[in-house]
């Protein structure tokens, strides 16, 4: 970061610009002008604008200014310092609404003039697949407009420690740059487009966003020079904020003890028509507030401003960081919704070391600092700790999953390690062990529970569970023996099923808990049921005698959508007309005309499937009419195969309610 952290881009975007501009304005729409050109990776790869100019990518990709063809209504900038205080993750996502949308569409397509498909009044996806395709890498030719420097308080130039994109680490994503299935979408009408390739004109106003985020299986995306005291001495960080017309910034340290937010500056500097530079303090926008996250780390967060009136100003933000103790810092306090001294803090049995023991909603509460705070357990059992994370859940690590319960003594911590006066003795250990198995009929999960005899007694109240139902809710209570509590699954989709609940007691903080034992309900096979018309017969023929007319219900005691096949001479056909639980076919015996001996009753197969793969196989029998065959072949359908998908085998419940369900279609008749 050279003089003044300088960041800036020293020559306009024009419409002569390559399709490396356009990536290059891509990728600012997302990372916004914090972003500068001043590094520049070597590559050997040939690229699109090769061919045109004889320039590479990272070379494109230097000096444009984005801000010159339009504006994001918001951006924000997330950067997480790495622990290594070497690299860093950085996410970026910017927001254009309405009409600046249309502004950016145009003159995304503008930038591809003089190619197939460029500048005509279009946006498409082969437009921008292109941007995608070589994004990373036009990135990671440029610099981020942030440096940091050991030391003193610093500000302007000389010898910043720039952070520079690393290119493997970059991902990108687009949402609705070319929104899918709009009204006024195409099919690309130009020569090469690509087979799909979808184009809507520019002038539509979608919002749109542009993001940048860290690439799948990578750890950073943004590098520095290590600082050689790992933030342990005084250092400033200096970002260039000029032309962020709207943004929020959030930036993460990793944990240091005392690490503190000391001063700041915001300061605007403009060259005047004479040649001299005038640099003043701008104190009319709010600086920088700081936060210490649940696990201690320090968050700062700024937002920024800048108009485009106030063009060409220089806008750097200087922020000074430093480890040493504030000069006044008050102890933590307890507060009133903290467990008192004797509580039990519950524990789920499992096969983990590592248990969320309490959430961050309820540790919050727990205490007040101006400066944060944390927590610091002294645990009485060897190899049992605890810590507080990012979310403010507290973290308990046992020395195996099968210990079971430790004491502990905690005390208040703020950053500057100041402690609590007083503390707070609780104690840590699962409260019961839990079984679980299907019923023998199947329509229930049989729950065991069985208390440790860390509390006396406590109210369980559990359901079945899945992600969009969940059974009727049960309760016991749990005290010196264990207990076997039904939970029904009626209500429940067929799949996995898991158990949710919450044991309460006066002694203990509530316990919620979710519980996996594997378990799967069911699917119970369709019924589908025929019904005879006014003479009795399975079927109703059509004057030609070359077609017959089937009728009847289908349903599933699941609730699942159900799918209809119909076979007749080794012919499948799936063309029924549905209406709510009826369905109607008609079915020609064309297929059946090469038969010999000639046909006297017709099998036809009807098969019901839903949506867990269970199917049910029913077999009519429809005589032909004019066979000379006087026996009478107008049989009741039959099951002759009921089958499921990967799931248990059903039950005699569910054998009894295919029987009922099955009546209760059968003597009704088929309104027409």
């Amino acid at each position: 970061m050279a003089g003044h952290t300088r960041c800036g881009i020293s020559h306009l975007l024009t419409r002569s610009s390559t399709a490396i501009g356009l990536i290059f304005l891509m990728l600012l729409m997302g990372t916004s002008p914090l972003f500068n050109a001043q590094v520049s990776l070597d590559s050997s790869e040939p690229s699109p604008a090769d061919g045109r100019q004889g320039l590479s990518i990272e070379d494109e990709c230097k000096g444009l200014k984005f801000e010159d063809l339009f504006d994001y209504d918001f951006a924000s900038f997330i950067i997480n310092v790495g622990d290594d205080w070497a690299t860093a993750e950085m996410d970026a996502g910017s927001f254009v609404n309405g009409s600046k949308s249309s502004v950016v569409r145009e003159n995304l397509d503008g930038l591809f003039e003089g190619l197939s498909g460029g500048a005509n009044g279009h946006i498409s996806t082969d437009e921008r697949d292109a941007v995608r395709a070589i994004g990373p890498k036009c990135i990671g030719a440029m610099d981020t407009r942030i440096g940091m420097k050991e030391g003193i308080a610093h500000r302007g130039s000389p010898d910043w420690n720039n952070m520079s994109f690393v290119e493997d680490g970059i991902g990108l994503e687009e949402i609705d740059l070319v929104p899918t299935n709009h009204p006024q979408e195409r099919s690309c009408q130009n020569l090469g487009a690509a087979q799909g390739c979808k184009e809507v004109p520019v002038e539509i106003t979608d919002d749109l966003q542009i993001m940048m985020f860290l690439a799948d299986g990578e750890s950073n995306n943004v590098r520095f020079d290590k600082l050689p005291n790992n933030g342990d001495s005084d250092f400033t960080l200096g970002l260039n904020v000029t032309n962020m017309s709207y943004a929020h910034l959030e930036l993460n340290f990793p944990l240091k003890q005392g690490l503190r937010l000391a001063n700041y500056s915001i300061q605007d500097t403009l060259v005047n028509s004479d040649g001299t530079v005038t640099v003043t303090e701008n104190e009319l926008l709010s600086g920088p507030e700081a936060l210490y996250l649940p696990d201690g780390r320090l968050q700062v967060n700024q937002v920024v401003t800048y108009a485009p009136s106030e063009y060409p100003v220089l806008r750097e933000l200087f922020i000074d960081f430093t480890t040493m103790p504030p000069e006044s810092n008050d102890a933590p306090e307890w507060s009133s919704n903290a467990p008192e001294d004797g509580t039990i803090i519950p524990m789920l049995d499992g096969t983990s070391s590592d248990i969320i023991a309490v959430n961050g909603e309820q540790t919050e509460t727990w205490a007040s600092d101006n400066t944060g705070w944390t927590l610091n357990c002294i645990f009485s059992e060897t190899g049992w700790s605890s810590s507080l994370d990012k979310n403010g859940n507290m973290i308990v690590s046992k020395p195996n999953p099968k210990a079971t319960s430790s004491d502990a003594e905690c005390y208040v911590v703020d950053p500057f390690d100041a402690t609590s006066i007083d503390s707070r003795n609780w104690t840590f250990g699962n409260v019961f062990t839990s079984t679980a198995i299907l019923s023998p009929t199947g329509d229930s999960i049989e729950l065991t529970m069985t208390p440790t005899g860390l509390i006396n007694e406590m109210t369980i109240s559990a359901h079945a569970h899945q992600k969009n139902a969940m059974g009727e809710m049960r309760t016991i209570t749990l005290a010196s023996d264990a207990s076997t509590i039904s939970l029904p699954l009626e209500g429940l989709s067929p799949g996995m099923v898991m158990i949710m609940g919450q044991a309460q007691s006066s002694t203990m903080l509530d316990l919620d808990f979710m519980l996996d034992f594997g378990l799967e309900k069911a699917s119970l096979p369709p019924v589908i049921v025929v019904n005879k018309n006014l003479d009795g017969m399975n079927a109703t023929w059509d004057a030609s005698g070359f077609t017959f007319t089937l009728q009847g219900d289908v349903l599933d005691p699941d609730g699942e959508e159900v799918t209809l096949s119909l076979s007749l001479c080794g012919y499948p056909t799936n063309d029924f007309s549905r209406d709510g639980s009826g369905w109607e076919i008609d079915v020609p015996i064309v297929s059946c005309s090469a038969q010999n001996p000639p046909v006297t009753v017709y099998d036809v197969i009807l098969t019901a499937t839903d949506e867990s793969g269970t199917m049910t196989t029913l077999a009519v029998f429809v005589p032909n009419p004019y066979s000379n065959d006087d026996t009478d072949n107008n049989e009741d359908p039959q099951i002759i195969k009921e089958t499921e998908e990967g799931l248990p085998a059903i039950s005699l419940l569910a054998t009894l309610s295919i029987t009922l369900l099955g009546a209760a279609f059968a003597g009704r008749s088929r309104r027409d």
